[in-house]
């Protein structure tokens, strides 16, 4: 995130204005892709999906008898720029001549989120709201669900349509089925997936098997859809209600009901521009890592890109397009791409087309059945949540792995599959190490909440996307990993001294002294598990010693992907 290394490579990237400079210029000024006609050269009808039309029928010219705006609901994707939904939304309101509103529903707490969540979102959007300003659309902060507060929005403000984020998670999905069941009845409802490079819908109709059934279909429309993004231009009609209160960020933050222990992380500064800028970093420096170093959790060699774009303050299809057009490491480059694009679209495949996609309802048949044979095997050790929370194992390797989450709210993905594993062998059945590993990976990770987080404790739990293995105790046909088994792939030594000290979490930087210098002005949920099977006996002695037997061959790819 230097700034003399964005510098060197600041032309992978599309620079982002200053609100100053775009306060000051005009439609005729801005770059390429000026005219909002231009969008259609690079839109595909196919991104967008309509969820509740327009009930009476348009006026003769223009704009529905009434509409007075568009309104782009804003939640997975926290950006301005590289934005395929605020596009659309903004082409739409330049068709009708009408102004366009960004409009973000912030809830008082969200599904037990702590501090280190909310705050780095909410920077972000500190960031965001005099960037849109500057583009002439103004951004509503509303507080509250959004079935509560946004069909409200909408008629007072005469909403044409409403353009929403994808999201393949439950809790998203509810809120759109609740939202649009309370629109008022000219008010369209339309989603636009702008995190995936290839629209999930578009990518496949059904659940995948796994990378090997889903890859083809995204290479194969990747040419079409991997191309270059038009510019939001600002926007042309300007709005005719009042600008919104500023918002206080400092004062919204400490408003809310959240769980202060665990604190924000201070490796990773939070918005578009800082977004970017880690970007170009991680192509000058580590790129040339990333193709053979990625699996080793001692090197530097990762993207450090999962924060922004779990928040979307990051596009994919942005970091694939610099990596691409850096046109250097080709092995790199290669994993890259696998793990930006592929990975992560495997992962809202499953979610999208699996409502169960975090409980052992949504195991495959083979899955299912090896673990509910071997639910009651005995258990060489047994944790509790709080013990596992507090890194309190007999396993140095796992406890330096839940420090390095709980401090810094990261963990290294090959790391990740050793600590989901373990979860699943430790606990009383699978379904409650389903339950756990989601729970502590939601907790501190900063990008928790995800699609690659539920996929990927799915993976190490209960099988998704992988295949099944020689039967043993407790994992039935699920792939195991051991401690001797890291060993015979790095340094477990360094890596235990890196983590294994003391608990506690980074402590960050203050919030208040951030927003004091900026301008004035969500993800998953836990889903039903089936009931757990008989709570299974301890065993008298141990079993087996750690690292006895044979670990099967490691994936190769981590938990989260490039989400790392």
């Amino acid at each position: 995130m230097r700034g003399a290394k964005f510098a060197a490579s600041a032309l992978l990237v599309l620079p982002l204005s200053s609100a100053s400079r775009m306060a000051s210029s005009s439609a005729r000024a801005s770059p390429a892709y000026a005219r909002i006609d231009d969008l259609h050269a690079h839109w595909h009808d196919v991104r967008a999906r309509t969820l509740k039309p327009r009930e009476s029928a348009p006026a003769a010219r223009g704009a529905p008898s009434g509409a007075r705006c568009v309104i782009y609901w804003m939640s997975r994707d926290q950006r301005a720029h590289d934005n395929w939904a605020l596009l659309h939304a903004q082409q739409l309101a330049c068709a009708e001549e009408l102004p366009l509103l960004v409009a973000f529903c912030l809830l008082p707490s969200f599904l037990g989120a702590p501090v280190r969540h909310f705050a780095f979102m909410l920077k972000g959007l500190a960031q965001l709201e005099p960037e849109l300003r500057a583009h002439g659309i103004q951004f509503h902060l509303l507080r509250g669900q959004p079935e509560a507060v946004l069909p409200d929005f909408a008629a007072e403000h005469g909403a044409h349509t409403i353009v929403c984020d994808f999201s393949p998670l439950n809790i998203a999905r509810g809120w759109k089925e609740a939202v649009g069941a309370k629109l008022p009845p000219a008010t369209r409802l339309v989603e636009v997936d702008a995190h995936n490079v290839v629209p999930a819908w578009r990518a496949s109709s059904k659940q995948e098997v796994g990378a090997r059934t889903l890859r083809p279909k995204i290479e194969g429309l990747l040419p079409a859809f991997l191309t270059e993004f038009p510019q939001l231009r600002v926007h042309p009609t300007p709005p005719t209600c009042a600008p919104p209160t500023p918002v206080d960020w400092a004062a919204t933050l400490s408003g809310l009901r959240l769980d202060g222990a665990v604190d924000e992380v201070d490796w990773c500064v939070p918005g578009e521009r800082a977004a970017h800028e880690a970007l170009a970093g991680f192509i000058a420096e580590r790129l040339k890592y990333f193709g053979t170093k990625r699996n080793d959790p001692n090197a530097d060699a990762l993207s450090n890109l999962s924060p922004y774009l779990h928040y979307g303050h990051l596009s994919a299809q942005r970091a694939a397009l610099a990596v691409r057009g850096a046109r250097a490491h080709a092995d790199s480059t290669k994993s890259f791409i696998e793990e930006a694009v592929v990975r992560r679209e495997l992962a809202d495949n499953f979610c999208l087309y699996n409502r169960h996609y975090d409980s052992l309802e949504g195991a495959a048949g083979w899955a299912r059945d090896s673990l509910a044979l071997h639910a009651t095997d005995p258990r060489e050790h047994v944790y509790s949540e709080e013990d596992l929370a507090a890194a309190r194992t007999h396993d140095e390797l796992w406890n330096a792995a839940q420090l390095q989450m709980a401090r810094t709210g990261k963990m290294h993905g090959f790391m990740r599959m050793y600590w989901a594993k373990k979860v699943l062998e430790w606990t009383v059945s699978p379904a409650e190490a389903l339950r756990i590993a989601n729970a502590l990976n939601d907790r501190y990770s900063i990008d928790g909440r995800d699609p690659n987080g539920y996929v990927g404790v799915a993976w190490s739990v209960m099988g998704t996307h992988d295949m099944g293995w020689a039967e043993r105790p407790v994992f039935g046909k699920i792939r195991y990993m051991n401690y001797n088994g890291c060993k015979r792939k790095f340094d477990v030594g360094a890596y235990v001294r890196a983590w294994g000290g003391g608990a506690g979490s980074s402590a960050g930087k203050p919030i208040t002294a951030f927003f004091e210098k900026q301008p004035a002005g969500g993800s998953g949920d836990g889903g039903a598990s089936p009931a757990d099977a008989p709570v299974p006996r301890r065993a008298t002695k141990p079993a087996t010693k750690r690292g006895t037997s044979a670990d099967a061959p490691a994936a190769k790819r981590g938990k989260k992907g490039v989400a790392e």
